[in-house]
């Protein structure tokens, strides 16, 4: 039997298929006799020394983590700076590891969260202690680097491109008498990915959504009202998707919340819809609806993507297999070998890069009038949404997901007062 334990903890904003993750991550290695740890609330619990143990869970309910939302374990929005701003931390973390004789540390996250993993290994090597520290792709942003995609993408794409075509569908039915264009906002801070996936929604030129707002071209508000107004002319209403992110060619941001920040210093943005309904209301005098699904995007397990989750376990599972391997300081990221049929399969990719890197929309990818995507795009996106990933219906009409009892490890170390 091999000696050591290892520990699992999830990071950011959880996802429709993070948990399927989760469930694969476990589940193999169960298979390979070694003990799962857990930390509650991501890295925040690993410091605090809040472990679960999953041993104590039965087969049946980590089977079922594979078709639950959320995060089964919690997650957090804590970042740990340098290792020389945040030494004490970095060290509280390696004496909490070296504590539970943690071996394989699988950190499943985004770009922060990469970044975080490649630094543990690094102190971990500094003080010489035996860790193997693998980065877990996750993200519905669909930013990180080297990775084709990110496991959560597909499932936050397909919600998008669902749910704007139906909305199209009510919108188009009442045009006449009622709404004129309708908003819907996206998820998407640098990288317009996720808006980009509504255009899969519609399938000829004048199919909505007509109008897609991304990041990656600066918002020009002239040229957005006139085309608004084309659409809408000539089609009886318009139908816009903007990432949350859209800003202003001095980068400004167009939906600043106030202008707070969160932990990892970025700003809280939100209501972009409602600043542009506002202005297609005061300039062109249409009457708007707008709509902010905000976490509805991430949670919609009820409509994931099979390609997704499958992905998504498939990526737990190379985790395990890399960690065991002793591949340090790696990701298990998703390359495409055919687009036609689609095809992909799993690698090992250094950490150092995909940490702090960002994958944004290609040109190539984006309509010459910034208002829409290509074709190519549309033949990277695709295959991504497809299928529909299994999920149990109970007798009450709701789906089935379930709980885990996360009973706590006990603690061996003084409590943390960082």
């Amino acid at each position: 039997m091999s000696q050591g334990t290892l520990l699992y903890a999830q990071s950011g904003g959880v996802t429709a298929v993070i948990n399927a993750t989760a469930s694969a991550v476990i589940t193999e290695a169960r298979a390979r006799k070694i003990k799962v740890l857990a930390a509650r609330n991501g890295i925040l619990g690993a410091l605090r020394e809040e472990l679960v143990d999953t041993s104590k869970e039965s087969a049946a309910s980590i089977a079922a983590l594979a078709h639950t939302p959320g995060g089964a374990f919690g997650s957090c929005r804590y970042k740990l700076k340098s290792l020389e701003a945040d030494r004490a931390r970095y060290e509280r973390l390696l004496e909490v590891l070296r504590a539970h004789d943690v071996r394989w540390f699988l950190y499943n996250g985004g770009n922060d969260s990469a970044d975080t993993a490649l630094k543990v290994s690094q102190l971990a090597k500094e003080f010489g202690y035996p860790l193997t520290c693998v980065g877990v792709p996750k993200t519905i942003d669909n930013d990180l680097a080297v990775t084709d995609t990110c496991p959560g993408f597909g499932s936050a794409a397909k919600y998008t491109a669902v749910s704007v075509r139906e909305a199209a569908l009510d919108v188009a039915a009442m045009a006449e008498t009622s709404t004129r264009v309708f908003i819907y906002e996206a998820m998407g801070r640098h990288a317009g990915w996720l808006a980009a996936a509504a255009g899969l929604a519609g399938e000829n030129p004048d199919d909505a959504p007509q109008v897609i707002l991304l990041p990656e071209r600066a918002y020009d508000e002239t040229a957005f009202l006139k085309k608004v107004k084309q659409v809408v002319d000539k089609v009886g209403y318009c139908v816009v998707v903007a990432s949350e992110g859209i800003h202003t060619a001095d980068g400004r941001f167009v939906a600043d919340a106030g202008g707070a920040t969160d932990s990892f210093g970025h700003t809280q943005l939100g209501g972009v819809a409602s600043y542009l309904a506002g202005r297609v209301k005061a300039e062109l005098g249409y009457k708007v609806h707008w709509t902010l699904p905000d976490y509805l995007q991430r949670s919609a397990r009820h409509v994931a993507s099979k390609t997704d989750w499958e992905q998504a376990q498939a990526v737990g599972r190379a985790a395990v297999q890399f960690a065991l391997k002793g591949l340090n300081s790696v990701m298990p990221v998703i390359v495409r070998t055919s687009d036609a049929p689609y095809r992909w399969k799993i690698e090992a990719a250094p950490l150092s890069k995909v940490a702090n890197h960002e994958k944004k929309m290609p040109a190539g990818f984006i309509r010459k009038d910034g208002f829409g995507i290509t074709d190519k795009a549309r033949g990277y996106l695709q295959p991504l949404i497809r299928g529909e990933a299994p999920l149990p219906w109970g007798r009450d009409g709701l789906p089935k997901y379930v709980t885990l009892k996360n009973v706590a490890v006990a603690k061996k170390l003084p409590d943390w007062e960082g």
